[in-house]
Parts: C-alpha cells; structure tokens; sequence
C-alpha cells in the first residue's frame, strides 16, 4: 500500500494499515515530518516528494491512500492515477475545488480507476448505528443539520496559503456530506448566505432547506460568528436520531419528550481516529458501498457550492 503524505492524517493512516497487516510504503517531501512519521508509526518515509519516488519506481502498488495538505490533494491524485494506480483513497475533499475534482474524475475513467473520498464520518459507530434504526424504520421523513465552525479558534491556526479561504469546502462539508448520506442527496435547494470573515470572505452565515429525491424535507444552518457545534438530526416516523456531537448518537422516540444516550460498539473509535479504521478496511477489501467515489463528489460538490453561495462550477 503507498501511503502519500507524512503529516498527523497520515500518521493516523499509518496505524491502521499496520494493523491491518499491510506492507506501508510512506512517501513524503521534508525531513521534519518524515522524522515524526516514523516516531508516531516506526515506519520510514521516502523523502522528497512523491514525483521524486514515482521517478525511481516504475512499479507502483494497486492501491494508494492520499493524506497530503489541502491544497495537493488532487494534484497528487491526477499523477498517482497517470503512473497506473488503479485504486486511490483521497482524503477530502478529493480535489483542492470542482473543477479539479471533475479533472480527477475524468482521469479516473479514462485510466479505468476508482477514486473514493474519505469523509470517516460515514463510518462511525454513531453513524452506523443511525443508520440501522433508519431502516427499521422505515426511512428518513425529514432532517436538519449545523456546520458551525469556531471561527475565534481557526482564525489562528497555521495553514497553507488558500486553505482557510476554502475552508467550507475543505471541512465544513464533512457535516453536508454525511446528512445528505443518511437523508438523501437534495432533489430541490434553496440557499442563503450572508456575512463574511477575514479569512473567509465568501460567507459566514448560512441556510437554507430543500427536498431529498426520495422526498424526504431538510433544513440546514450554520452561523460562524456565533456559539455553535456541528449537528445532524434525523427524524423517522418512529424515532428522532440525535447526532451531537457527531461521534455519539442520542434517540427520541415517538410519545415521549425524553432524549436517551444509545449505547454503541465503539472500540475501534476509541483506540484509532474515529471512523477511520472501519474506512480503510472497506477500502483495502474493496466493499465500497459506503464510500463515496469521486463521481458521487462531483455531483455533491454542486449542492456544497450553492449552499456556499457559490455559483457551481463545472466539474
């Protein structure tokens, strides 16, 4: 398995492949990171770039993961698939914009390759969970979720010059993406937004409400230059699904005002990065069925962008 990038994402991968016995060949560019990368997963990492290493092996692996910064994912994603790489986890949201993700998709169908994006939401206890009581259920009704981010604390983190300007496609989407998941993708939006930040000027307040193609309602909100936390609610016709924090799953059920804690199998969250272990292992055994492939982003990328105020790009 190549791992590309060396970074705390990458580490977290690194575990896990470990774990999941697999033969890790890391590939990063500086030598501080590669010291701490094999600090954290005592394996080594071959430094100066994965153009550099790609140039030096013409035998590539079958399967890649792809843990770089923000602003490279798609990059290195397009190379990896021109050197023959027929499988790739990138780490989301798969392309630094829309219109690289459509560069990438439409290189992943000429080379014959699949492309998955790495939103670990999907996977989490909580989650799957979730997602059992849905279909005993019957189905989702309607749902609402928050992709409020604390701006006071992400204002000064150190990042990559463009990163915080993108930073409602690069992280808020985690939240859009695994409401849409578990309620449906939209059949019908409408959008709004207002504000603005320093560091994300595009909008700082956002809402709106639409209907799933399968006709379930939603709402969303999120509102950055206020006290918030990210949320998604579910609501069946039995059940009202709490998921807030993401990581833990709350349950209403019909007849009654109390809200009840759900007691989860949560091992795997707890000793490795939430989410991720279940992720990889889906992605190494090829049961996709619960990870979005690079098609599915595109076509979600054009719901993100209207409820960024954006008008879509063409992917």
């Amino acid at each position: 398995m190549l791992l590309v990038g060396a970074g705390p994402m990458a580490i977290d991968y690194a575990k896990i492949l470990t774990a999941l016995n697999m033969n890790v060949i890391a590939v990063g560019r500086g030598k501080t990171s590669a010291e701490s990368f094999k600090v954290a997963s005592g394996i080594p990492v071959y430094t100066g770039g994965i153009e550099s290493w790609l140039m030096q092996n013409k035998e590539v692996p079958d399967k890649a993961v792809v843990a770089v910064c923000e602003m490279a994912l798609g990059k290195v994603a397009l190379l990896l698939l021109e050197h023959g790489i027929k499988s790739l986890l990138v780490e989301k949201p798969g392309a630094a914009n829309a219109a690289e993700a459509g560069q990438v998709l439409r290189q992943a169908i000429e080379k014959d390759s699949r492309v998955y994006v790495a939103y670990n939401r999907r996977f989490y206890s909580s989650v799957r969970k979730a997602r059992e009581i849905i279909d005993s259920d019957g189905g989702v009704t309607s749902f609402n979720f928050e992709f409020t981010e604390w701006s006071h604390v992400i204002k000064d983190l150190p990042k990559e010059e463009g990163v915080k300007e993108q930073w409602f496609l690069h992280n808020s989407t985690h939240v859009m993406d695994l409401a849409f998941y578990l309620g449906g993708r939209p059949r019908e939006i409408s959008c709004y937004t207002a504000g603005g930040l320093n560091w994300h000027p595009s909008g700082s307040i956002y809402s709106g409400a639409g209907i799933t193609e399968k006709g379930a309602l939603f709402s969303y909100q999120a509102n950055w230059e206020s006290p918030g936390r990210w949320g998604v609610e579910v609501l069946t016709k039995k059940h009202r699904l709490i998921l807030r924090p993401l990581e833990r799953l709350h349950i209403q059920n019909i007849g009654s005002v109390a809200v009840e804690e759900v007691s989860l199998a949560d091992d795997l969250d707890k000793k490795f990065k939430p989410g991720l272990y279940l992720q990889v292992q889906a992605f190494i055994e090829g049961k996709t069925t619960n990870l979005p492939d690079i098609q599915e982003q595109s076509i979600n990328l054009h719901y993100y962008q209207m409820i960024g105020g954006k008008k879509p790009e063409a992917c």
